[in-house]
């Protein structure tokens, strides 16, 4: 890769969106050996880095001499971001009721269909999507509250009705609004313990899916961790072992991450959640730094709160928070051991090869 155009751009992460064919990436990248300018989400064959410089927007690039691609057409770039971010305000300004896209189509003077394509092309998500998080995160927020009542949450967050609002609660919140409001209440988690490389692993889930994983030397010691993580749910040992759950997460350490393929039954926030997809996404073997991740979500500044997220998370190895390093390079704090986290990271790099 050529030297960047911007120095808050930072070339590695920049040509790690380009690879993944990012959506959400706000520059553009130009090829020498072609003269075209593109945006990184472009479906076109990736280029030599070798010949690839980037640049803040398309008036940089253009300046440069190069051609817009006609492929992702670049140069809609700009106006397509601006049109996203005032159709994501408007959702944010009514949450007290369903938007349709015909809606967004008269605040933006365009069509429903062209709405649609390209909110899905800046954000990698649909507006319904979208609507559907904000309402998710206020419903946390809702029910997390001292004596939160389910029904006030439901319509505080802007759901038409509670019948609409079940039909999505188990994909929303993991478990029914009560239970998540009570901590676990009448939730039945079955866990089991394995040998490891990192010593012992404790893996827990509900009927939904893993909904912890956790790390020690004790049985004893993990199991009291987990009672204590959900007071007041039924924990009891799995008479199975829990066999394709754990082999699942103990072939996160050695061999295919299989680990990402589990269901996750997660408590997280909207800003947790994105902050743990990110962290599923460093490849085995490599390492970032919290300043790159919080890039990563879109929020170059949030790197103490992309700090804690990665601190809450409740089910280690398979969202892998130990792939995350100080920006010295050096290893940072970790909920189950420094030494841990050196083998573990130590055995993904020699098993990547």
């Amino acid at each position: 890769m050529t030297s960047i155009e911007q120095p808050n751009l930072n070339p590695t992460q920049a040509w790690r969106q380009v690879l993944a064919r990012d959506a959400s990436a706000s520059f553009v990248y130009a090829v020498a050996s072609t003269g075209i300018f593109c945006r990184p989400s472009c479906p076109s064959r990736r280029p030599a880095a070798a010949n690839v410089s980037f640049f803040p927007d398309p008036a940089g690039a253009l300046a440069a001499g190069y051609r817009a691609c006609k492929r992702c057409a670049p140069l809609g770039v700009l106006r397509e971001s601006a049109m996203v971010t005032r159709l994501c305000r408007y959702l944010a300004g009514h949450r007290d009721h369903a938007v349709t896209l015909a809606d967004l189509a008269r605040v933006a003077k365009s069509s429903p269909f062209t709405i649609q394509r390209k909110f899905t092309r800046v954000l990698g998500i649909s507006p319904r999507a979208y609507q559907a998080q904000l309402r998710a995160a206020d419903m946390r927020r809702s029910l997390s509250a001292p004596g939160a009542s389910v029904t006030e949450a439901i319509y505080q967050a802007g759901y038409s009705s509670s019948s609409r609002f079940y039909e999505q609660a188990a994909a929303d919140l993991g478990m029914s609004p009560t239970r998540f409001r009570d901590g676990g209440a009448n939730e039945t988690i079955r866990f089991a313990t394995a040998p490891c490389a990192l010593g012992l692993l404790l893996v827990a889930a509900t009927e939904r899916g893993v909904c912890t994983i956790m790390l020690g030397d004790e049985p004893g010691a993990l199991e009291l961790l987990l009672r204590r993580q959900f007071p007041s749910a039924e924990i009891f040992p799995d008479a199975t072992g829990m066999a394709e759950q754990v082999s699942g997460i103990l072939a996160a350490m050695t061999d295919h991450p299989a680990a990402a393929d589990l269901p996750l039954d997660l408590r997280a926030t909207a800003f947790q959640a994105r902050v743990w997809q990110a962290l599923r996404q460093i490849p085995r073997g490599e390492t970032r730094s919290y300043a790159d991740l919080a890039r990563a979500v879109g929020q170059p500044k949030a790197v103490r709160a992309v700090a804690r997220a990665c601190a809450s998370n409740p089910v280690a190895i398979a969202v892998p928070c130990h792939r995350v390093i100080g920006s010295d390079g050096g290893l940072t704090g970790y909920r189950w051991g420094i030494e841990r986290k050196k083998t573990l990271l130590e055995l993904e790099k020699k098993n990547s090869h």
